[in-house]
């Protein structure tokens, strides 16, 4: 696929980097010669440098013969008029804009082809508060993720001593788990390696553990590898940008919230913002005013300003001061690496976060979802299988019958999920989505319309696994 990004920026870059390893046909333009020099260094790729927005910088893009244009530039402008250059002048098949201004992004009509010709708009703020969001869901987890219109969880944690399978082989979870609960450990991380887990497989205190259940039983599950805790009350945010801001009104009718912003006239414009948020001025490293908010008292920290370095240090101060767990956006994957499981409980890499939503436009096949899992070094899909037993290799036959793919595998089914059924009286009320979850053992029989969450602990299978999930397309 021959692919245009514009903007070589955070997420850019991650863009580039993700897309570059499947064998696309990638060229990047921006602005910073610099930027592309070091993108270019590291990736088989083109570069354009130019204004984004200007129809003779595109056209030396090679956008006349594109597939994807990819707009994420730091300026909604620029995107929405590349986006519209690239549908009236250049005939670009699809078209995916980064916006953050809310009257851009709540406009179908402005968005429409007979406007901004925007098919898809990625909004990454919106993305990371949704995100963080479901880490207050689960507290204890490091990633929370769904799938099947949400009937399916799939959570990240940290295995520690005192949870049931903590020093045991993994086939002893179904002695302990209820009859009407199943779930599935997908995948395992130890000294970060991957491991692919079997039944015999014995999960060590300190292992980074993915599980796969159904929404409703997927803290029953958790339970077999570490203690609950306690749901989250208090929460400190450390930045009132774009991001803390979106953050601070997800969580202010839930939780108790204290904002910490440096800027005054930003600060005054957040407290005016915010209905029950109280917003300090001052500056979240400042070890005093973490001391007088009571940070020992604190559930969640939550570093989000647009300084690594500051939220790096302010999250570890957290910590070290008794906070119970800290949270750090932090855009540079080297420093993601390098602090967390340390005195930083979770590394937020924004660009990671945000890019499954965009690569779910790009996948071929039927791709439902894509989730990013541990900072970009493995992915899971939500496939539709379509077809019958004659034109698909997976349609008509039992998971232990697929052609296997090294680093890949069927970790759980979502069937019926099209379907909905009527809630209240007459009908009346809101249709509640169908669908039910399959844990993908060797005996289940694959339908048409099935929902299947693929498992690549490596990117480079991504490309065999579409192929595989091809109607008509002959894998072997």
């Amino acid at each position: 696929m021959r692919i245009v990004i514009l903007g070589a920026g955070q997420v850019g870059a991650s863009v580039a980097e993700s897309l570059a390893s499947e064998n696309n046909d990638i060229t990047v333009v921006d602005n910073d010669h610099e930027r592309l020099a070091h993108l270019q260094d590291r990736l088989d790729l083109q570069t354009v440098v130019g204004n984004a927005a200007y129809p003779s910088v595109l056209a030396s893009a090679g956008l006349d013969d594109a597939d994807l244009l990819i707009a994420v530039t730091q300026s909604d402008q620029t995107n929405l008029v590349a986006c519209k250059v690239a549908h009236s002048v250049f005939n670009v098949p699809a078209r995916i804009a980064r916006l953050r201004a809310r009257d851009f992004l709540d406009s179908e009509k402005l968005l429409s082809t007979a406007n901004f010709a925007v098919d898809y708009a990625l909004c990454p703020e919106q993305v990371i508060t949704e995100y963080i969001a479901r880490l207050v869901d689960f507290p204890e987890a490091l990633q929370v993720l769904s799938f099947g219109g949400g009937r399916l969880a799939l959570v990240a944690v940290r295995a520690y001593e005192g949870g049931l399978l903590v020093g045991n082989e993994i086939k002893q979870m179904r002695t302990h788990l209820p009859p009407e609960v199943d779930g599935r450990i997908a995948a395992i991380y130890r000294r970060d390696g991957a491991i692919m887990p079997s039944g015999e497989t014995v999960i060590e205190d300190g292992d980074e553990v993915f599980l796969l259940a159904a929404e409703e039983h997927i803290r029953t599950v958790m339970r077999e590898l570490r203690r609950s805790v306690e749901p989250v009350r208090r929460v400190m945010i450390a930045g009132g940008g774009n991001i803390g801001l979106r953050v601070a009104q997800a969580l202010e009718s839930r939780c108790d919230v204290k904002t910490i912003e440096v800027d005054r006239r930003r600060a005054e414009f957040v407290a005016s913002t915010l209905k029950s948020v109280l917003v300090l001025c001052g500056d979240a490293t400042d070890e005093e005013l973490l001391q007088q908010e009571a940070i020992d008292e604190m559930d969640l920290f939550l570093a989000l300003t647009n300084d690594d370095e500051d939220n790096i240090m302010a999250a570890s101060l957290a910590k070290r001061m008794g906070c119970k767990r800290v949270v750090a956006l932090i855009n540079r994957r080297a420093y993601a690496e390098l602090v967390q499981g340390g005195p930083i409980d979770i590394a937020l890499s924004p660009a990671q976060v945000s890019i499954g939503t965009l690569l779910t436009y790009v996948r071929r096949g039927d791709v439902a979802q894509v989730h990013s899992l541990r900072r970009g070094a493995a992915e899971a899909l939500e496939i539709v299988a379509h077809g019958d037993q004659k034109t698909s290799k997976v349609v008509g036959r039992r998971i232990g019958e697929i052609p296997t793919i090294p680093g890949a595998f069927i970790a759980a089914i979502v069937r019926d999920l099209d379907k909905s059924q009527d809630l209240g009286f007459l009908g009346l009320a809101k249709k509640k989505q169908a669908g039910h979850v399959l844990i993908a053992h060797r005996d289940v029989l694959i339908a048409s319309g099935d929902h299947l969450i693929v498992f690549c602990l490596d990117k480079k299978v991504v490309k065999q696994v579409e192929k595989l999930f091809a109607v008509g397309f002959h894998f072997f």
